[in-house]
């Protein structure tokens, strides 16, 4: 029997021969059911399959063992930002690359925490760390042109933020769902989501649910509103495209996305329907461009830190790591009134074609005497131009506005003259030029400005034309270290090292700060009755408030001493050197001062209910070297009385503008009635044509400086009696001779 060759087909396989009129027909194969139907039913593509799970199983379970929730979180996590607010709240300055300031859940109100949840994860409670089904349902929403969602929970973003960069890469995204996971086993939803909150991005530079409240609306997230929330959580999904300020053309999908979200909320009744429907959408502010340190930002910033270090209320350290809300004592109001003054009487008087001008430099303080609370500081023309804080820096002497210091010395030690006279206003000295200091072991005997000579003449009178052998002579009635303890206790530094207990302390030698010297006028204008100066009103971290240094007032010296130099100090206002004060049109006090070499000219006073003083002084920009200031401002000389006059009676004037003029309730020393003066004629003042400039003193002679004695510390004074002097007057009088006693109302002299 033969039989024919079948037909070679594709793959060598033979199929038999079919005759025409019959077809070979396949019996259907049984349809698999239960766990069946999962089977490959070619055993390679099993193996294939299998191998692939065995394979994905043990690399998930590599990657939990190997990847570990880190340490600690990425530095652009953890950084945040110090903020640096006016007493009112307002914005002074921001300091730190990240603008981020964490707050506690706690503050956050529960329906701004709802409008996130509403936005970015509404099953956030109850879900796992990871949600496959959540990321499959936002990707098939992006492809089919649905709403935007996030694929990834809340614990996942928060894990990108804090521990991870922002790459988009599989290897970061497997990170992120490994320690996603683990943490969502090992820390609370509270904690996740506190750090979701506090680390999210925003826009407009913020980081952080209470960055984004101040950029966005000018408040602390505590202050929110559900509406704001609602539009924060909004931006949660594009910051920067969503923000209708900046991006006006996105308001209908801006809205879009709120309503989405309060509609969200009302779904999972977290917000009540009614209540829902009221809402319209909260505009936030406009932007406003980054708070640097230019202008006086930055003196008050460097002030802030500088009080907080030193009364180690923080530390550098801490400082630099950020996240703190420093609300300082700084008035906004004043501070512009003291900047505006500065610029009206100095500044815009300045030529650059003059080559004294670009050695003028401006410091002053302005302090509330009853609650010491710095209300205004000027440091410089602008920190970014000027670094060196004129109001703050210890490197130039008070001049002749110690000379109260000595008087309130004098009356609370009730001391007395060499021939046993009281020391007070009328108490009568030896006014003439050179006159050599008795009682001394140090020889001294000063200059008065332009070598003038008076005779005798009162305190008051002394202290109207700022007569330098007067108070070099009280200075040793008293006694130099107790003249010293007095303003230790009235708000002076005792540490400084040119605060010498010898002669020439009442001439101003001290290079106490113009913020030092504006305290112990403080403690004047306050009877006596120290109070700790503060720049800072409150700090808080983490939405905790750290405790403050203790400022108990202390009566420093009684309060008759005080009110006695104040009374003193308002006739220098009336007849003296400091008529400037009379612009302001209440009752002041004060006092002028010219420093050594004509270095700085100082002006400080005080009214019932603010103290200031303020100081022009000259330094080389070049060098740093203070410098004389000739010629400055177009003035043949710049005295107290002349341009730092005019600042201070500025800033007071329209810094105690709108409230009443209060009078200075005073209380005088009794018992202060001198011998009655000579019945002569005293002599008239005469100044030789000799130069203006003081000639040296005599040298001291060998041996131990003067002993004051043990003595006894003035009632009421703050540290002990430092002891003798250990080092001899300076050469020349710091004062410069004093302030010129012919100059009018301290313009210039007649002629110049």
């Amino acid at each position: 029997m033969t039989h024919d060759t079948p037909p070679r087909t594709k793959g060598n396989r033979f199929r038999p021969v079919r005759s025409a009129n019959r077809r070979r027909v396949r019996p259907p194969r049984p349809r698999r059911t239960g766990w069946r139907r999962w089977i490959p039913r070619r055993p390679w593509v099993l193996g294939v399959s299998l191998g692939l799970l065995v394979a994905a199983i043990g690399s998930v379970i590599a990657g939990y063992m190997l990847v570990d929730v880190p340490d600690a979180a990425n530095a652009a996590a953890t950084a945040q930002s110090n903020l640096f607010l006016y007493s009112d709240g307002s914005l002074l300055a921001r300091t730190g690359e990240f603008n981020r300031q964490n707050v506690p859940l706690s503050q956050v109100p529960k329906s701004v925490t709802e409008a996130v949840l509403a936005a970015e994860d509404r099953q956030f409670y109850t879900e796992p760390a990871v949600d496959p089904m959540a990321m499959m349902r936002a990707a098939w929403n992006m492809a089919t042109g649905g709403p935007a969602q996030s694929g990834s929970t809340i614990t996942q973003q928060y894990v990108k933020n804090t521990y991870l960069g922002q790459e988009q890469t599989l290897t970061r995204k497997a990170k992120e769902l490994v320690i996603a996971v683990k943490l969502g086993n090992e820390v609370s939803k509270q904690d996740i989501l506190q750090g979701y909150l506090n680390t999210s991005y925003f826009g407009r530079n913020a980081y952080g649910i209470q960055a984004a409240a101040r950029a966005y609306y000018g408040k602390n997230a505590s202050q929110l509103t559900t509406a704001e929330g609602a539009y924060l959580a909004t931006l949660l999904n594009a910051p920067s495209a969503l923000d209708v300020k900046t991006n006006p053309d996105a308001r209908p999908q801006a809205e879009a996305r709120w309503n989405y979200v309060l509609d969200g909320m009302v779904k999972e009744h977290w917000l009540d329907a009614r209540e829902r429907a009221a809402m319209a959408f909260p505009d936030p502010v406009d932007p406003t461009p980054p708070s640097g340190l230019s202008g006086q930002r930055g003196y008050l910033v460097n002030a802030a830190e500088r009080y907080l270090v030193d009364h180690k209320v923080v530390t550098k350290d801490e400082l630099a790591r950020g996240g703190y809300e420093i609300t300082t004592s700084i008035d906004k109001k004043r501070e512009d009134d003291f900047v505006r003054a500065v610029q009206e009487n100095v500044n815009a008087k300045l030529d650059p074609a003059r080559a004294a001008d670009r050695n003028v430099r401006v410091g002053g303080a302005s302090i509330d005497p009853a609650t010491g609370r710095v209300v205004a500081l000027y440091g410089g023309v602008d920190y970014t131009k000027q670094f060196v804080d004129n109001a703050t820096r210890h490197d130039s002497t008070v001049a002749s506005t110690f000379k109260p210091l000595v008087f309130v010395s004098a009356l609370a030690n009730r001391s007395r003259t060499q021939d046993g006279q009281p020391i007070g206003p009328d108490t009568i000295y030896n006014g003439d030029n050179k006159t050599p200091v008795k009682g001394s072991s140090v020889p001294y005997a000063p200059e008065n400005e332009g070598q003038a000579s008076y005779g005798p003449i009162t305190v008051s009178t002394a202290t109207d034309k700022s007569v330098n052998s007067v108070y070099a002579q009280m200075a040793v009635d008293v006694g130099p270290a107790k003249v010293k303890a007095t303003a230790v206790a009235m708000g002076l530094p005792q540490d400084l090292s040119s605060f010498g207990a010898n002669p020439s302390i009442a001439l101003g030698v001290a290079q106490a700060s113009v913020l030092d010297m504006t305290q112990a006028y403080a403690t004047m204008a306050s009877h006596g009755r120290y109070v700790p100066y503060t720049l800072v009103d409150s700090v808080t971290r983490d939405g905790e408030k750290l405790r403050l240094p203790d400022r108990s007032p202390d009566q420093a010296v009684p309060r008759e001493a005080a009110d006695t130099a104040t009374a003193m100090l308002r006739g220098t206002v009336a007849n003296g050197t400091a008529k400037a004060a009379k612009a302001i049109g209440r009752e002041a006090a004060a006092k002028t001062g010219t420093a050594e070499n004509d270095q700085a000219a100082l002006f400080a006073g005080y009214t019932p209910d603010l103290s200031t003083v303020v100081s022009v002084m000259g330094q080389d920009p070049d060098n740093g070297q203070l410098r004389p200031l000739y010629g400055a401002l177009g003035l043949q000389r710049v005295n107290g009385g002349g341009p730092p006059g005019a600042v201070w009676a500025a800033y007071t004037k329209s810094a105690l503008q709108g409230s009443a003029a209060a009078p200075f309730d005073l209380r005088m020393m009794r018992g202060l009635t001198p011998t009655p003066p000579p019945a002569t004629t005293p002599p008239a003042v005469t100044t030789p044509p000799a130069t203006r400039k003081a000639s040296p003193p005599p040298s001291p002679p060998a041996g131990p400086p003067e002993s004051v004695g043990p003595g006894t510390t003035p009632p009421g004074t703050r540290g002990p009696d430092n002891g003798p002097p250990s080092s001899p007057p300076p050469s020349t009088p710091p004062d410069g001779g004093g302030d010129d006693p012919a100059v009018p109302d301290g313009g210039l002299p007649p002629g110049a």
